[in-house]
């Protein structure tokens, strides 16, 4: 009796993880990456020389941006990192993309005490900063993207709607990058980005979770709350399992 009891748990347990899991994606959460930047042990830069021996996971590392040749913009703003995607929305492909922008620069991350040297073209996707957001009617795009809403129409019909997003990482912004850290044959620190690339936030590491959280917080929250319930039950029914195969 206790056997199929116990497959009715770990059942119950399978469907409120995939359930729960189908919940935060929904919400828009980028758990996976906010797990691995809040999980990593934070040190400045002018700290790195000074460890004792290296640390074998990625560490998170604060510190200002120098960048000698940073990107001009036309609003007079100095970068080391442009991200743009431009997309429409189809009548039969749903959104597509028109543009796809990557612009970077290597830079030196630094504080009073020390730098070190990155290249934000190994930088994961998405930089962790606060996206400009525009929406509007294909009408409004710039006349360059023309042709490709054109050629979209053509192949997926009519064109009802345009959006763009823009990322930036800026030469007066405050740093915190993960990566590994490494050292030469002279002995001197150097990063290289993890797997995936380095992750890159503008923000302070409160903010930068509130964003990771995504716009849907509360599926965020019902997802994380199901998938609980769910582990509740898979140790129940464990339990009931080895109570079921000890009488049997």
């Amino acid at each position: 009796m206790l056997i199929p009891i116990a497959l009715a748990f770990l059942t119950a347990a399978l469907l409120a993880a995939v359930a729960g899991v189908a919940e935060i994606r929904r919400s828009g959460a980028r758990t996976a990456l906010a797990r691995r930047l809040a999980g990593a042990r934070e040190l400045a830069v002018g700290d790195l020389d000074d460890l004792p021996r290296d640390p074998i996971r990625p560490i998170r590392v604060a510190g200002r941006v120098r960048c000698p040749t940073p990107i001009q913009t036309q609003r007079d703003e100095q970068l080391v990192a442009l991200h743009r995607d431009v997309e429409v929305l189809t009548a039969r492909g749903g959104w597509r993309s028109i543009e796809r922008v990557r612009e970077s620069r290597g830079f030196e991350l630094w504080d009073h005490a020390g730098a070190v040297s990155l290249d934000a073209a190994q930088a994961a996707e998405p930089l962790i900063t606060i996206p400009y957001l525009w929406e509007g009617a294909p009408e409004e795009l710039d006349d360059t993207y023309r042709p490709a809403v054109e050629r979209l129409q053509v192949e997926y019909g009519d064109v009802s709607a345009a959006r763009a997003t823009t990322r930036t990482i800026n030469t007066i912004d405050r740093l915190l990058v993960l990566a590994d850290l490494e050292r030469d044959e002279a002995g001197r620190v150097r990063l290289r980005p993890p797997g995936g690339g380095y992750l890159i936030s503008s923000l302070e590491l409160s903010d930068a979770m509130r964003l990771l959280a995504g716009p849907g917080r509360r599926q965020l929250m019902v997802g994380a709350a199901v998938i609980a319930a769910g582990v509740a039950l898979a140790l129940t029914g464990i339990v009931l399992l080895a109570a079921g195969l000890a009488v049997a």
